[in-house]
């Protein structure tokens, strides 16, 4: 009988352990890096970053359709599940006003990073389009190559580079642009030797050499910042007053649970008119993401509302690794109900009901 992972979203695709032989088929380099662990069982030799990086080619490729999927050397190789999670409890918060997902919400990744994975999640769970924020030419330039050599995702996924030093939606968010939701992943570090001795712990848990231990580092953009995690997001915090009108939730991961206090003062003082924290688990690992709104209830109510109405599709309700069909959009609906000012590149592609959990 398969073990469920503890405290994934209801709608995760992870919850079972992960079946090693259908993955090697999805991408055959897997199978070269299986191991098994000393209760006899097959598992993937996770101390080998190049293992990783094949298993979650294989994950992308069976679960969300990603055939071609790479990351330069030296970026981190993210958990799918986890980052998977984010995304199903932040369609959770949109659907908190209606009661419904959005089938064409907006989502602003700050950070997208090298290997895109928010938007690839979230375009193929949900049909949202993405935009994705980068300061990084090199960690941009990998984003782009898997958006181009996926059919279909130029026209769901675009990216902006951040050009201002220190800034995050200053320069991103352009005029009359409407999102549904902002997701970030911020540096968690306030030092790079603070990030150096965070990989050295890492180093010596997974048995790693000092070569090996590069490749699961991370970039300094990913992993640290003057201030840490706290100052990245009071950053965002402060700046997000200014793109009150234009975004109906903001949302960030936040690491450790000691660094709610002061995140909820710089929120008061911003004037936040809602604010919610989410909490996450992944096996023995627990996250969480706050969220704050500078929108009333009914304020919200009427953008959901509307954005749902932007496309055709009826809402369905989704048991958990199942994936609704895609039902095509009548044009002149399309045309007539789109709200003002949205901000639409690309039609979404579904609209999903579930309990609200806000």
């Amino acid at each position: 009988m398969s073990a469920q992972k503890p405290g994934l979203h209801p709608r995760n695709r992870h919850h079972s352990r992960y079946d090693l032989a259908t993955l090697c088929q999805v991408n055959p380099e897997l199978r070269q890096f299986l191991t098994l662990t000393p209760a006899g069982e097959q598992s993937v030799d996770f101390a080998n970053p190049l293992a990783v990086k094949a298993l979650n080619k294989a994950l992308l490729a069976h679960f969300y359709a990603v055939a071609n999927w790479d990351i330069p050397d030296g970026f981190l190789c993210p958990p799918v599940p986890g980052r998977a999670d984010y995304i199903h409890h932040l369609a959770d918060l949109l659907a908190e006003a209606s009661g419904t997902i959005p089938a064409n919400a907006s989502i602003l990744d700050i950070g997208v990073g090298a290997n895109c994975i928010y938007p690839l999640i979230g375009v193929h769970e949900y049909g949202w389009r993405f935009t994705g924020s980068e300061t990084s030419s090199q960690a941009l330039s990998s984003a782009q190559a898997i958006i181009s050599s996926n059919p279909g995702l130029n026209r769901a996924i675009r990216l902006r580079r951040q050009k201002e030093s220190g800034a995050i939606f200053n320069g991103i968010i352009h005029k009359n642009e409407q999102y549904d939701a902002t997701l970030c992943n911020p540096p968690f570090h306030d030092s790079a030797a603070a990030a150096r001795a965070g990989s050295e712990r890492k180093r010596r848990n997974l048995g790693l050499n000092k070569d090996d231990a590069l490749n699961f580092g991370g970039q300094q953009q990913e992993l640290w910042c003057e201030g840490g995690e706290v100052t990245f997001i009071k950053k965002m915090i402060e700046e997000s007053k200014g793109f009150a009108k234009q975004v109906m939730w903001f949302t960030s991961l936040v690491s450790r649970g000691e660094n709610l206090p002061p995140l909820y003062r710089a929120l008061t003082d911003v004037g936040a008119v809602k604010v919610v924290k989410k909490e996450m688990a992944q096996g023995q690992k627990q996250s969480r993401f706050i969220a704050w709104t500078f929108m009333n209830d009914e304020q919200r109510r009427r953008l959901s509302i509307a954005s749902v109405k932007a496309l055709v599709p009826p809402a369905v309700t989704v048991q958990p690794g199942s994936r609704p069909e895609q039902a095509a959009p009548d044009k002149s609906a399309l045309a007539r109900e789109r709200p003002p000012g949205r901000n639409v590149f690309s039609p979404g592609c579904r609209g999903q009901s579930v309990p609200s959990t806000v």
